[in-house]
């Protein structure tokens, strides 16, 4: 872009008679760029009667909707139609006929302590686990400190908002009396503004805690600017150069920082810092509730063929022997707890931020092979006990000093109890009981011995 000062020597030399050439080696300026000023000059002075400025309104008006109010894309359309007409000269019939509409002013909000607080959502793009993702930033702000609470989420339903809004009133330790919120499906069920209608379940939980929602006025989101600026601030700030391993360390570092960066700097329309100004309005705020029940969403569910649940798009298992049966699935911020007829029967960690995913436990679902093991073992071990008390105290001495389900230990018992006289047995485990003997081997060299006297003369 030209100096100004060299453009006002370009117009003042072509006045006084210089040739462009001239005026070019004396500025050292491109010819060309002499030659479009000085003819922008000439279109600017050229005298427009009321008909043709009328005439150009009408060609403005539609472009300033297409191109988004941008003078510049204005100016370049009418080029592009043939108009010859400067720059400055469309913002000019733009401002003389206020196109563009005056803006009203807003005013100066000011609040009480303990009157209000502002919530509000905004998308915005995080690195988490080394990938860019997309998610939604919830935020609450008091309206008389400006302390603020941020917490990040995959997506925000009424599920999320209720875990948020627990979380801030946790975090400010107490409410306000009025929380502004924006015309949002998610805490509205129908119209907007003053004629908004709360959902019954935003409403109730509102009233658990002592305060009310309100929708502002369509088109007039200054109504919570204190929440509104403070996004920029939060993408500038906090997620700049920052990486985040997963959502629970992403909502873990966003908390840190509203303790120890945002609520810490000094503003200076308070004239002191979010925390100090806290202070001054903590004794306002409407303490919690002495019962607050858990946030969680509650899903009746069957039990697949393959032991699992369905829950928004993820999988979790469940014992084999509920396949086919109706389940009650608790869904918390963290957990997944499934139970049935009241009873639990399974939990898990929820699976957040994840699509068609399954989480597994591995006692739920044994395989073939596994499953015969364990029944050969406990068949062993049933027929080991009914070989009377002292062998079923040896079992009980023995199975700490095994490893797994010490299926080979207890058939090779078996077989000695079935291979040797049932006296030598029973006398070879009691000596290996009172000696604290659980190597099988050396109890067979017992029954051996046993046996080698009682039905053998070996001098």
């Amino acid at each position: 872009m030209i100096d100004p000062n060299k453009k006002l020597a370009i117009l003042s030399l072509a006045e006084q008679g210089y040739s462009q050439r001239r005026i070019s080696k004396l500025l050292s300026v491109s010819r060309n760029t002499v030659k479009k000023i000085i003819r922008q000059q000439n279109i600017e002075k050229q005298p427009r009667d009321a008909e043709s400025e009328s005439a150009l309104i009408k060609q403005i008006k539609p472009l300033l909707s297409s191109c988004s109010g941008n003078a510049v894309r204005i100016h370049e359309s009418l080029t592009d139609a043939g108009y010859e007409i400067a720059y400055s000269s469309v913002t000019y019939l733009i401002r003389k006929y206020n196109l563009r509409g005056r803006k009203s002013c807003v005013g100066v909000y000011t609040f009480e302590p303990g009157e209000e607080m502002q919530h509000d959502t905004s998308p915005h793009h995080v690195i988490i686990d080394g990938k860019k993702t997309r998610a939604q930033c919830s935020a609450i702000i008091l309206s008389y400190s400006r302390k603020l609470f941020v917490q990040y989420y995959p997506r925000f339903t009424r599920f999320e908002a209720k875990s948020f809004l627990d979380d801030a009133m946790t975090f400010f330790d107490g409410s306000a009396r009025r929380c502004v919120v924006d015309n949002t499906s998610v805490i509205l069920a129908a119209g907007a503004g003053s004629d908004a209608t709360i959902a019954a379940e935003m409403k109730a939980f509102g009233i658990s805690y002592g305060f009310i929602f309100l929708a502002h006025a369509v088109g007039r989101p200054e109504r919570k600017g204190r929440i509104e600026r403070s996004f920029l601030y939060v993408e500038k700030n906090f997620l700049a150069g920052r990486e985040f391993s997963s959502w629970d360390d992403l909502n873990k570092r966003a908390r840190e920082w509203c303790v120890n960066t945002a609520n810490q700097k000094e503003k200076r329309s308070l004239g002191m810092s979010p925390e100090a100004a806290y202070v001054q309005e903590k004794p306002y705020l409407i303490p919690l509730p002495k019962v607050r029940p858990p946030v969680y969403g509650h899903f009746y569910r069957t039990v697949d063929t393959q032991g699992c649940v369905n829950l928004d798009t993820n999988r979790y298992s469940v014992p084999e022997k509920y396949i086919g049966e109706s389940v009650d699935v608790y869904k918390y911020m963290n957990n997944v707890r499934i139970c049935y007829k009241q009873k639990p029967v399974a939990e898990h960690s929820r699976l957040i931020g994840e699509r068609n995913q399954r989480s597994v436990n591995k006692s739920h679902h044994p395989s073939i092979h596994q499953r015969a093991k364990r029944s050969a073992a406990c068949e062993a071990e049933e027929i080991l006990r009914k070989a009377g008390p002292r062998v079923t105290s040896y079992i009980a001495e023995l199975k700490p000093h095994l490893r797994g389900r010490g299926m080979r230990q207890f058939n090779q018992l078996l077989t000695l109890q079935r291979t040797y006289p049932e006296d030598a047995f029973l006398y070879a485990v009691q000596k290996a009981r009172h000696y604290k003997l659980y190597d099988l081997n050396r109890l067979e060299d017992l029954i051996i011995k046993y046996v080698a006297g009682e039905y053998f003369k070996i001098d």
